[in-house]
């Protein structure tokens, strides 16, 4: 056992020896292979926060949400040009919760932003919003304090408001905020309860909205013009399940359609918006980048192995003597193999490990940094890591195999004959 470790940590300072006898050389060849490494580990943690940052801006709306917007239906069967508005109504949100069977749950959503807010220490502009109690079932709305309006609050049309982060910081500065009265143009609710923030920064505009029993926004705060009489701002809806988003789009845009009297199969008269559609569309993005950035990974290894195997390849040509006088003094085959077979998988263990310190280390200063909506600081995919290694203990065997055979095979006699 002795022996063998004596002779591994001979052959690893003969390597390093080696290594350090051809600075230039050893650099290029081991920054080709880590600046690929790092290049693609970087990559692949940039794609990732996207991916999690697009999958956590998707959350923060709710699982499966789909919205149904007012539309513009052509008069003349598609032509747009004769085409007139027309607004949702209480009425189609009845209907949709009664006909559509592929639709699991909805609410009727009515808004306005010209609701003055006022407590007894400060005032604030932001969007009330009428919605019925299963509204947060449908969206993520995490109670802070207090609790959600009910059935009782809705048919009983009392005034209640649960308040978004940012509105319930505007009006009570860090002050307790559940029980306290607040004016909504000069109209007494009771605040029930606070949500938690939603999002990074401001990019969230649930944190700025209050919310009301639906009933009570309908007979206090109308939206506003003529042939509003019972019209709503959207509707938001869930399939019974993500496969069926489609039929349950199809079933609501029937409804809409027969009730406005236009046909439903003139997809330019609705307004949608679809996020399971969104998260369909997002996983296909990253599939695609996925084999991207799998094809780019096999070529920079393809390229660091050929890159090693040159450099073994030039370094068994210049120590030809050296091997040879090696082998006349008793070396074998074997220990020949081996030194060059491991300073093959050391060259490129060596300059992948740290690609691969440089790439975590920049996500870190990345992940400092607030990045745009949408998007997570990158990180290090221990996945894509533990890939990136086993693909370079596969370069390396590579490229140290055929040269350290080469190396191997050299007659004694031959060698010490080179010049």
């Amino acid at each position: 056992m002795v022996v063998i470790m004596r002779m591994v940590l001979d052959i690893l300072a003969q390597i390093f020896r080696t290594l350090w006898a051809h600075k230039l050389r050893s650099f290029l060849t081991m920054f080709g292979v880590a600046w690929g490494v790092g290049s693609l580990l970087l990559l692949v943690g940039l794609g990732e926060g996207f991916r999690s940052g697009n999958k956590r801006a998707l959350a923060e709306f709710g699982e499966n949400i789909m919205f149904i917007f007012p539309g513009r239906a052509p008069v003349v069967a598609g032509s747009m040009n004769s085409a007139r508005n027309y607004l949702l109504t209480y009425r189609d949100y009845e209907d949709i919760r009664k006909e559509a069977p592929h639709v699991r749950n909805a609410s009727p959503v009515l808004s306005r932003d010209d609701v003055r807010a006022v407590s007894e220490f400060a005032s604030a502009n932001g969007q009330i919003v009428g919605v019925e109690p299963q509204y947060n079932e449908i969206r993520y709305l995490p109670l802070k304090q207090g609790r959600w309006f009910n059935d009782l609050d809705e048919a009983q049309k009392r005034n209640v408001i649960v308040l978004g982060d940012e509105l319930t910081r505007n009006l009570f500065s860090g002050r307790p905020a559940v029980g306290v009265t607040v004016l909504l143009n000069g109209i007494r609710f009771e605040v029930i309860g606070t949500l938690k923030r939603i999002g990074r920064g401001d990019e969230n505009l649930t944190n700025m909205r209050g919310y009301i029993p639906f009933q009570v926004m309908a007979t206090n705060f109308p939206l506003k013009g003529a042939n509003h009489e019972n019209s709503i701002s959207l509707i938001n809806y869930q399939p019974r399940m993500p496969a069926e988003h489609l039929l349950a789009r199809e079933d609501v845009h029937k409804i809409i359609a027969r009730n406005h009297g236009f046909d439903y199969h003139d997809e330019d008269a609705f307004e949608n918006l679809d996020t399971v559609e969104q998260a369909e569309m997002v996983g296909k993005i990253f599939d695609a980048m996925n084999m991207f950035l799998g094809t780019v990974g096999l070529v920079t290894l393809t390229l660091g192995a050929i890159g090693v195997m040159n450099i073994m390849l030039v370094a068994v040509s210049e120590r030809t003597r050296e091997i040879g006088l090696r082998k006349a003094l008793g070396a074998t085959n074997r220990s020949i193999l081996v030194q060059f077979f491991l300073e093959g998988i050391l060259l490129t263990l060596l300059s992948g490990l740290i690609g691969m310190g440089l790439a975590g280390g920049l996500m870190a200063l990345l992940g400092l940094q607030q990045g745009p909506a949408g998007f997570d600081p990158p990180k290090l995919v221990p996945a894509s890591a533990i890939l990136a290694i086993g693909c370079l203990t596969l370069a390396g065997v590579a490229a140290g195999l055929y040269p350290a055979r080469k190396a191997a095979m050299l007659q004694p006699v031959e060698a010490l004959r080179q010049e």
